[in-house]
């Protein structure tokens, strides 16, 4: 990827020696994180090297009468205008001067500070508008225009307000071993921003779930991008989140993809892990029979937190653990204790943050004593 603000823009920052020179330092850095742990090389999943991104913010700059889209500057002092950003899909790439026009022509960008951008891979958008004033029916009658010529979704946004032109969601197909699955992915709400790597983190986890008729448990669930292509493989799910629009999200995607043996529940991960273990009873537990799972393996993604001690304690407790980080250095940390009961079956890096230090990290791990 070649783009005129590399040294500028603070949304790339290893980019002097191209894309495989970043991605083999951050491959060299977390093969030595988790030596530790895992002996073999660590399994490698490459990002497409430019528009890869389909989910993408931009702030909005006024200078005089003229509208810019803008990024932190790489050493965080002000702001860098761009007019393009090969970070992002191509469909997103041919709007933003479209919509920029479109915004000054009709004067609609009065108070206009930022610009969300959600794409699919079929080219569907939908774009949040924020605004630092209320949006009135003038507003919505121009921003229909507008949603109308350049064949998009617009949400306005300004506080304590929602003004939604068309709908909020795109709905991204996501094709991982030879079957396609639907989502709809909502403005304003978690979705992975690289689709490309987001079917092979799925396709990864698949091949490295346990080949048995059991059970599964996820924690930290989101809108059901794993939940719902793991279902296949296992008798019963039983899933939760903690976000009441991602559960809304997750019921919705299992009833576009045909799917009826997941169990999705609101509730944070430490309440959860009490009703599990009888400890205090939930009014959104009394319809689940927990005694009917026959629960083997667990599902985890957990945010760049991590897990607590005490949920890493308890994920212990089962047979097989599949991990997905977004955090490595989290992960270290949680393998400190997972690792005491476990070992690293299988691991992988996931280049989902190109240009960057970041990276997503996939591991499995089995109990002591019963490779599988």
């Amino acid at each position: 990827m070649n783009c005129k603000y590399f040294g500028e823009c603070g949304a790339c920052r290893v980019y002097e020696e191209g894309y495989e020179h970043q991605l083999s330092l951050k491959v060299g850095l977390n093969q030595e994180r988790f030596k530790p742990y895992y002996k073999d090389d660590i399994a490698i999943f490459r990002s497409p090297q430019s528009h890869y991104r389909s989910r993408s913010e931009f702030k909005i700059w006024h200078k005089e009468d003229e509208l810019y889209y803008a990024m932190n500057h790489i050493d965080k002092t002000g702001v860098v205008l761009v007019d393009e950003c090969p970070q992002v899909s191509k469909p997103i790439a041919a709007l933003m001067p479209k919509l920029l026009s479109a915004i000054e022509k009709n004067n609609i960008g009065f108070k206009l500070f930022g610009a969300d951008f959600l794409s699919s891979n079929s080219g569907e958008i939908a774009v949040s508008l924020l605004y630092h004033k209320k949006l009135d029916a003038s507003w919505s009658e121009i921003a229909t225009k507008i949603a109308t010529e350049l064949n998009i979704y617009i949400i306005g946004r300004s506080r304590g307000q929602k003004v939604t032109i068309g709908q909020d969601h795109v709905t991204e197909i996501l094709n991982v071993q030879d079957r396609e699955f639907r989502f709809n992915y909502i403005e304003n709400s978690f979705t992975q921003p690289n689709s490309s790597v987001n079917e092979q983190m799925i396709a990864w986890a698949l091949k490295n779930l346990p080949k048995n008729q059991s059970d599964l448990l996820e924690l930290y669930c989101g809108a059901g991008n794993f939940t719902i292509p793991f279902a296949g493989r296992f008798r019963k799910v039983l899933a939760t989140e903690i976000s009441k629009s991602s559960i809304n999200a997750a019921k919705a995607n299992m009833s576009l993809n045909n799917v009826e043996n997941i169990e999705f529940v609101r509730m944070g991960v430490e309440e959860f892990v009490q009703a599990l273990r009888g400890a205090r009873e939930f009014n959104r537990m009394r319809d689940i029979d927990i005694a009917s799972y026959d629960i083997k393996t667990i599902f985890v993604d957990p945010p760049r937190s991590g897990m607590d001690e005490a949920t890493c304690e308890f994920v212990s407790g089962y047979d097989t653990i599949l991990y997905i980080s977004c955090n490595p250095e989290t992960l270290v940390r949680d393998l400190k204790i997972l690792c005491k009961t476990h070992i690293v079956a299988d691991m992988a890096l996931f280049d989902q943050f190109a240009y960057t230090h970041h990276a997503e990290m996939g591991v499995r791990l089995v109990k002591k004593g019963s490779l599988q």
